[in-house]
């Protein structure tokens, strides 16, 4: 095989089982530069073995997994063309956060002056000389993205990088990783929450127990599933007997008041009540919960036992009935019935002493 240089990861038919325990089965996927790919699924699903396959810390017991169209062991100085992140607690307790950096430059053959350089790319110049022992977990985390940054190479591969980071380090996160791959660099970012990188990535990857379950963009996902428009009706019942003498069945309420009426769009529902003479005050077009789908691709994987049965009580409960099926990604509604009058809602306050995002300087991350 042959360095293609063009950063492109490739996984085909990748499997690696413990014994008796099938870690990964025949896992297939590509990353494309210039682009960002989460790869998802729960807890103990198989990404970390996979990411170790990948960079060739694990023998994979079937198939392969390439970057530049090479195994990790075959890319001569690994380090000039893969930066990755498995794990941030890598830092000798009494060396700064700049000799630690000069250490593994010297190691991947870079000049001193690099560490600097990447410090200042994470936003931790000023805690150069603060030893890693004393940094917050999201501290931490910047200084592994650091470590990786310092061969400056085509490919980023992070194992949960937004771990330990605040609101604002994330965003500062999600900005890198895109700038990033806008020069035509792959990046591979895993985590076992898809709302964590949703606004970051452009495909995804979703295992379960060591199985590809999706592999493709968000937008195919989305528009995987129906789609629904929330409809704030002065009287609900004529515009419910309207939208069912047109044809349109899938027709719900929701606790707010609204008619929920799926499989339609706004424009179609526009026309329909000017037609009907109907009063509407607003209409919005809502999409399946991205999160709702990633757990039922997953199916569940690793939850816990059921509570304890308990004596029904008045007002509803934690969950479905036992025996009911999977949620769907739209709760199932009751039939529709008379809504209460809407009532006004009371103008957003905001809260005394709140500071607008980006007033507050600090590297972003908990102590």
């Amino acid at each position: 095989m042959q360095n293609d240089g063009t950063g492109r990861i490739l996984v085909q038919n990748l499997s690696k089982t413990f014994g008796p325990v099938t870690a990964v089965q025949n896992l297939s996927f590509t990353v494309e530069p210039g682009s960002v790919t989460g790869f998802l699924g729960p807890n103990g699903a198989g990404k970390t073995t996979a990411l170790r396959m990948l960079l060739g810390l694990v023998t994979p017991t079937a198939g392969v997994a390439t970057i530049s169209g090479r195994p990790y062991h075959q890319l001569g100085n690994p380090a000039r063309v893969v930066g990755a992140v498995l794990e941030n607690e890598g830092f000798h307790p009494r060396r700064t956060a700049l000799n630690h950096l000069r250490v593994y430059a010297a190691a991947i053959g870079v000049p001193d002056q690099r560490a600097g350089e990447v410090l200042g790319l994470v936003g931790l110049s000023a805690a150069a000389q603060r030893r890693p022992g004393d940094f917050s977990l999201g501290m931490r985390q910047r200084l592994a993205l650091a470590t990786a940054l310092l061969g400056n190479p085509q490919v980023l591969v992070l194992d949960e990088p937004a771990n330990g980071l605040d609101p604002e380090g994330i965003l500062w996160l999600r900005n890198f990783l895109r700038a990033y791959a806008r020069e035509g660099r792959t990046v591979l970012v895993s985590s076992h929450l898809l709302s964590e990188v949703e606004q970051t990535i452009d495909q995804v990857v979703i295992i379960s127990h060591g199985v590809t379950r999706y592999f493709g963009s968000l937008e195919q996902l989305r528009g995987s599933q129906q789609s629904r428009v929330l409809v704030q009706a002065a009287d609900p019942n004529a515009l419910v007997k309207a939208l069912q003498e047109a044809g349109h069945q899938q027709v719900e309420p929701t606790q707010d008041g609204r008619v929920a009426v799926l499989g339609v769009t706004r424009q179609e529902i526009g026309d329909l009540v000017a037609k009907s003479g109907l009063a509407v005050y607003g209409m919005e077009e809502d999409r399946a919960d991205l999160e709702k789908l990633f757990f039922q691709l997953t199916n569940g994987a690793y939850t816990g036992a059921p509570m304890p049965a308990q004596p029904p009580q008045q007002g509803g409960g934690w969950g479905p009935p036992p025996g009911a099926g999977p949620a769907s990604p739209y709760q199932q509604q009751q039939p529709y019935q008379q809504q209460q009058p809407y009532q006004q809602q009371q103008p957003y306050q905001v809260p005394p002493g709140y500071q607008q995002p980006g007033q507050q300087q600090g590297w972003g991350g908990h102590r």
